[in-house]
């Protein structure tokens, strides 16, 4: 008999809340159940957060699910208040439009839009037309404004003032379940742990127009072990787009994460089969690096590819394991001028990208935390010379213990 996907995932720790866990249990033990996930298009790259959704709609497609993956087309242009203390910029929908094409080529690198096996739908095409009094009369009469004053998503945004537009996004939210449940039999909603009142608003709306069940489930929020949002650095959020987050940064900040949550993030961003991932686990000390590695070779790989998660495995693994050098390493060119003219290490942190101003990288040189050679900076004004650089004109700056960056002279 098949493993029923409800076993998978919470296996896997994807799981927070269910509003009805056997009957969600029985209803997922036979292919075929269709469900869904709402993004907003609030950017135009999906970031590591949204990862984990991708990841639950993927382990369900193949226990033979059908995943819709929602476009907020017409509830970005509201905003969710949800986890929220302030109100979201409005966008154009222009900017939504755009945003939501970037996302369905980045799902698709994980879920199957072939032959019907998942779909993309945009809200858009039945909110952005409603006519106003209509929906008031057809969807305002099933709700209660004390109950929705109650819920977790507006708390926070009661205590600096809930704009009217913002109160309406529950109500927009429900109908989505509500008109996915009427055309493509959804049954099933699921959501991070931050919509939970919302799924709860959209069964209820299901429940008393239409007399019949529908069900939700919340997930884990990506967090560390201390109960903080991972995917955030100094330079932002980690995005899926190798535009907006270089492929070595995304492979390195998977590298790099604390060695208590290696294997929760291999259990919730990789395919690795369980067997594996418990052997993973036994690993004490520094032989927990070789989890890390995985851990980012995979997680690269499914979002980037394999070509791509090969090089910047072997980049990060010359860098550390070769004096600090790798062809494909990250690189910036230094004119003779410019190191005539007696260009300081600072200016060239700065042009390299690994310093916001001159003013950090002294005071990092000061720290001792800038590395030439890997000999540490001393003098925060230090200036370059050609006797830095190697014979092909290559030179190694560290900033800290892992960041290394090429300096080169362009002839």
């Amino acid at each position: 008999m098949a493993k029923n996907v409800f076993d998978t995932l919470e296996e896997r720790g994807y799981f927070s809340q269910a509003t009805h866990r056997e009957e969600i249990y029985d209803l997922l033990s036979k292919p075929g159940v269709s469900f869904y996930i709402g993004f907003d298009p609030t950017a135009d790259s999906l970031h590591v957060g949204h990862f984990v959704q991708m990841m639950v709609m993927s382990h369900m497609q193949k226990a033979g699910h059908r995943p819709i993956a929602l476009m907020g087309g017409g509830t970005g242009m509201i905003g969710d208040p949800s986890g929220r203390t302030d109100m979201r910029q409005m966008m154009t929908v222009e900017t939504i439009d755009h945003n939501v094409e970037c996302f369905k080529k980045q799902m698709g690198k994980v879920i199957d839009f072939s032959d019907g096996k998942a779909l993309i739908v945009n809200n858009a095409d039945w909110l952005r037309d409603l006519n106003y009094i209509e929906f008031l009369r057809d969807i305002g009469p099933h709700f209660s404004v004390n109950k929705m004053l109650t819920a977790e998503c507006y708390k926070q945004r009661l205590e600096k003032g809930l704009s009217f537009i913002e109160f309406n996004y529950m109500l927009m939210q429900a109908y989505d379940f509500y008109y996915l449940h009427k055309k493509y039999g959804v049954k099933l909603e699921f959501g991070g742990d931050d919509q939970w009142s919302n799924i709860l608003a959209g069964m209820e709306l299901i429940r008393r127009k239409d007399q019949e069940e529908a069900y939700g489930l919340t997930f884990t929020l990506l967090t560390n072990s201390e109960g903080k949002k991972m995917g955030k650095t100094a330079k932002g959020a980690v995005w899926l787009d190798a535009e907006k987050f270089p492929v070595y940064d995304f492979y390195q900040y998977w590298r790099n994460v604390d060695d208590a949550d290696v294997i929760k993030c291999m259990k919730l961003l990789t395919f690795l089969e369980m067997d594996e991932i418990n052997e993973y686990a036994k690993l004490t000390d520094a032989a927990i690096n070789e989890a890390k590695k995985r851990l980012a070779y995979e997680v690269t790989k499914i979002i980037h590819g394999e070509e791509a998660a090969e090089i910047a495995k072997k980049t990060a693994e010359d860098i550390f394991e070769n004096a600090g050098r790798s062809e494909d390493m990250k690189t910036t060119e230094i004119t003779k001028e410019e190191l005539g003219a007696g260009m300081q290490i600072a200016d060239a942190l700065v042009k390299a990208g690994l310093m916001k101003s001159k003013g950090e990288a002294r005071r990092m040189i000061q720290q001792k935390g800038v590395y030439l050679n890997d000999k540490v900076v001393e003098d925060q004004f230090y200036a370059l010379a050609e006797s830095d650089f190697d014979d092909n004109g290559e030179a190694i700056v560290r900033k800290g213990k892992k960041v290394y960056h090429r300096l080169k002279i362009n002839v």
